[in-house]
């Protein structure tokens, strides 16, 4: 399914529509220059004292008789701009983003309340102090975190997700409706479906709401800390070369480490931490992923899961078209108004006040 998503980003654009039509300057200039220059017409008189005014005019380089010349002359100019005919435009660029179909499949078995500790960490009392001050939390809300973030940065892909351990829940099918995805994403909650771990049945799933999407990329992300002990009609690797038939590409993460606790009641009843190593099958994952020329990820605490969302981010990028368009406005108007005038006023004037004699 295509996600169109228009951004106008626009700039201010001048062009010029017949530019040779610019040659003419030179000559409009230079025609008025020596016009200009050209000395004023001169009587004959037996006197020059009644004229001397006039001489002293006629020595400066600004004379109110030019005026008409100067005025004709920006006129010319002014005809001459109009012809070159500018033009005023827009550009609109119009960002066409094409988004692709997710399902995520998150693993929400029992195992998924297991505390996976830093390598920094070496002993359990700095567990303990990590637990109180909320350092530390379950592999779950971890996960919930990271897939959340994923979600927000994708915001042009249609996203669904699936729940599993021994059974599948559709919590929710592929929506570009996020608010509403991640909302029920906040509700899973480790243990809520019966426990065991089946990988078969949620690649089937997903794949089942993938089949039919026009999307040109469809793809599962599917997370989990355990080892497949659900008996299903299809194996895990085999529901993965149904997947491909229907080119869906497979990045599977495995959750968790041998670093890891849990907590566990003690024969006092009183709660203490029990070391639980991680149990998933990486030969498995990584070969489910290589049929539908995905990848495979181990994400062994917090820190490693957020780099490996930001990696599978980078590989699932979303096509951009750019198409341009040029809306242009002619100008040629304005020019073509003050040429005209400026002639007319300058024939005005060299008739009127401005009046050589002879």
């Amino acid at each position: 399914m295509k996600n169109l998503l228009n951004q106008l980003i626009t700039n201010e654009l001048y062009h010029l529509e017949s530019p040779w039509f610019i040659v003419l300057f030179p000559v409009v200039l230079i025609t008025a220059m020596v016009a200009y220059l050209k000395k004023n017409p001169t009587i004959i008189v037996s006197a020059i004292r009644s004229y001397s005014a006039s001489v002293t005019q006629r020595h400066k380089f600004f004379s109110p008789i030019k005026v008409p010349l100067i005025l004709s002359s920006l006129g010319l100019i002014s005809l001459m701009l109009a012809l070159i005919r500018p033009q005023h435009g827009i550009e609109e660029t119009i960002r066409r983003t094409e988004g692709i179909d997710i399902m995520l499949a998150l693993d929400v078995s029992g195992s998924m309340e297991a505390f996976d500790v830093p390598k920094t960490v070496t002993n359990s009392r700095t567990v303990k102090k990590m637990l109180e001050n909320g350092k530390l939390r379950p592999r779950i809300d971890v996960a919930k975190e990271e897939v959340k973030r994923f979600i927000q940065k994708r915001p042009n892909d249609r996203i669904g997700l699936i729940a599993f351990s021994a059974n599948t829940y559709t919590v929710c099918p592929p929506t570009l409706d996020h608010a509403f995805l991640e909302s029920h994403l906040g509700r899973l909650e480790a243990g809520m479906l019966p426990d065991g771990t089946g990988i078969a049945a949620p690649i089937a799933n997903s794949t089942t709401r993938l089949k039919e999407s026009k999307a040109k990329r469809r793809v599962l992300v599917l997370f989990t800390d355990g080892e497949n002990n659900v008996e299903a009609q299809v194996t895990p690797i085999q529901a993965a070369k149904i997947s491909k038939m229907f080119d869906v590409i497979i990045h599977t993460v495995g959750i968790g480490s041998d670093r890891a606790y849990v907590i566990r009641p003690s024969f006092f009843g009183r709660q203490q931490l029990v070391e639980a190593r991680g149990s998933f099958n990486e030969k498995l994952l990584s070969d489910i992923s290589k049929e539908t020329n995905g990848q495979y990820f181990a994400a062994e605490d917090a820190e490693g899961l957020r780099e490996v969302m930001k990696k599978i981010d980078a590989l699932e990028k979303t096509s951009m078209e750019q198409p341009t368009y040029i809306d242009y406005k002619e100008l040629y108007k304005i020019w073509l108004y003050a040429g005209i005038i400026l002639i007319l006023c300058g024939f005005f004037l060299e008739n009127t006040l401005c009046l050589k004699i002879p």
